[in-house]
């Protein structure tokens, strides 16, 4: 093992006129959450409407299935705030979701039939509805199974403040766009340089249960270890979900996608949103009237691309996301690679997301003038090699061809990584990041302190199933949110939220629109005018009413709190006859 480095040796020392700018960089997180029954069976009810519309509600929405819940929290500077936000959408959640849980993992378990996952739904519109047909595309092309592996997201972007002194700093003599983009360029190279280290520190699925891995049917399944009947597993891995048998797409393997420049990375995209792949020729865009799925490209839309980490930029309505990018350039990073930790309620801790804000700014000051080929395969043979057997001693990785040991590396990244947790502290004795990292370096000295490894020792020590395993701490988690209530204002806040939701649902699914068929010609073409409404002869029949399904939800939450009004007056029956 190498020596610690020391201070003169660490990379990349940040001008002091830059440090002050690093501090309140905005985060955000997404959530993905199945909703299960007691068994740990994927529900089969709609997305509730207690929940308000998914296609409208600014952070609860669903991802792939109507069982598969997205929370989304706005982008904060403090993470504390943003982990508080995500701790009351669970909460929020788990009150409406009558006796279902949310999965604890992000590998589904339980009985699984591919045909019996529910699609989400998105009402009539014509964003809804390519939404919806965007998914049955994508179970057509991969399976459902494969769809409902749940993860987290994690959202970064520098403060604003940051960028003009950088670029002074930098002598860079361009536009701020094009500066700033290149530079977030540059964050995600290195990002996927060392995502490895993602995989080994908060990896959390290195089991799976049996029904996963005969409705995957992968060739890789002969690799895994019988645990007991009816999960599987592997000894030294970190991350399944991330692995072979995980959520891939070996069609991905037949096309290239540059991260070298943001130019590259949307030529690239944008050539397989629009090239016919043979398979899915044989799928058919339509059977009869029904869409099978958007088109026959090697990918559907952009975001069927599956990478570790995204460039993104927020879109407008009816605006693809390459277009947006290439309008107003990168506004923040998506790190994709990170499992539900089964070991936290909300699926991810404070620290987890302050060593992933120092890991993505030591990215931006590390340097990376871009991959060829042969890098992109040794970052890809990394990642793999670490969702597979991150925690077996012996496993040597690969830099710049250099074989290196996982553990010498993880201690040089993070001792390089200390002077920029020490400057996210200035201010705060407590030290938080500095301490987030201190905690991960042990990690990385000894695996048995990851989650992967926790998770297999919990399985081994109380013989339980990974299903049993996931079910204990779904229910576990269930009980800590709905005992723990909302504050008011904040319940008030979601309630409203929910009722303007809809509002929203309802006004798009009874507008005035053109044919689906004319609006994917249109989206697909870039135009403007994508969604322009259609003459009033044609327009769509009114719904049920927004108010209809406002005294709906009202009489959903009525005969919810009947039960607990009958039980105050029967207790305060009680009390009276003793006094």
């Amino acid at each position: 093992m190498s020596k610690p480095l020391s201070h003169s040796q660490r990379q990349a020392p940040i001008h002091e006129s830059l440090q002050p700018l690093l501090i309140g960089g905005l985060k955000g997180i997404e959530k993905e959450s199945l909703r299960i029954d007691r068994k740990g069976f994927i529900s089969l009810s709609p997305h509730p409407i207690e929940l308000g519309a998914a296609l409208t509600h600014p952070h609860i929405t669903t991802d792939y299935s109507e069982a598969l819940l997205e929370l989304i929290t706005p982008a904060l500077s403090d993470g504390k705030e943003t982990l508080n936000f995500l701790t009351d959408l669970h909460k929020y959640v788990c009150a409406n979701i009558n006796d279902e849980l949310l999965l604890a993992a992000s590998m589904p378990v339980g009985a699984l039939r591919d045909s019996a996952i529910p699609i989400a739904r998105y009402g009539s519109s014509n964003v809804g509805m390519m939404k919806h047909i965007y998914r049955r595309g994508l179970g057509y092309r991969y399976g459902r199974c494969m769809q409902v592996i749940a993860g987290i997201h994690f959202n970064y972007s520098l403060p604003e403040q940051f960028w003009p002194e950088y670029q002074q700093f930098k002598k860079h003599t361009g536009d701020l766009q094009s500066f700033v983009t290149n530079a977030y360029m540059e964050m995600i190279r290195n990002l996927q340089r060392y995502g490895w280290l993602i995989l080994y520190l908060f990896g959390s699925s290195p089991a799976v249960s049996k029904s996963f891995v005969d409705s995957r049917n992968s060739a890789c399944s002969h690799t895994l270890e019988k645990f007991d009947d009816t999960s599987y597993y592997k000894h030294f891995a970190t991350s399944l979900r991330m692995s072979e048998i995980g959520y891939v797409n070996p069609v991905q393997a037949m096309f290239h996608i540059s991260f070298n420049s943001l130019d590259e990375y949307i030529r690239d995209l944008a050539s397989a949103t629009t090239k016919s792949y043979l398979d899915y020729e044989k799928i058919g865009i339509k059977a009869g009237d029904q869409y099978q799925q958007l088109n026959t490209n090697f990918l559907q839309i952009e975001n069927e691309y599956y990478t570790s980490v995204r460039p993104k930029q927020p879109t407008r309505p009816n605006e693809r996301p390459l277009k947006a990018l290439r309008s107003r350039g990168i506004e923040y990073i998506e790190i994709r690679s990170l499992d539900i930790d089964i070991f936290e309620p909300a699926g991810i801790s404070i620290e987890t997301t302050r060593f992933l804000e120092a890991l993505s700014l030591y990215c931006l000051f590390r340097g990376n003038l871009g991959h060829d080929l042969k890098q992109y395969e040794e970052v890809n043979n990394n990642a793999l090699s670490v969702a597979n057997q991150g925690r077996d001693p012996t496993l040597k990785l690969s830099d710049k061809g250099q074989a290196v040991s996982l553990q010498e590396w993880g201690l040089k990244l993070c001792e390089e990584m200390q002077e920029i947790c020490e400057v996210l502290d200035k201010g705060n004795d407590n030290k938080p990041y500095t301490q987030a990292l201190h905690k991960q370096r042990e990690v990385v000295r000894h695996s048995e302190l990851t989650s992967s490894a926790r998770m297999l020792l919990a399985m081994r020590d109380q013989k339980l199933s990974i299903t049993e395993l996931v079910l204990q701490k779904s229910d576990e988690y269930a009980r800590y949110f709905r005992n723990t209530p909302l504050e008011t204002s904040v319940k008030k806040s979601f309630d409203a939220q929910v009722e303007a939701s809809l509002k929203q649902q309802e006004r798009l699914d009874t507008m005035t629109e053109i044919p689906f068929d004319k609006y994917l010609s249109n989206y697909f073409s870039e135009d403007a005018t994508a969604n322009e409404t259609c003459s009033k002869e044609s327009k769509k029949k009114p719904g049920p009413g927004v108010e209809h399904l406002i005294d709906e939800l009202r009489v959903v939450k009525e005969a919810k709190q009947e039960p607990k009004r009958r039980e105050a007056r029967a207790e305060a029956a009680v009390a009276r006859r003793r006094r």
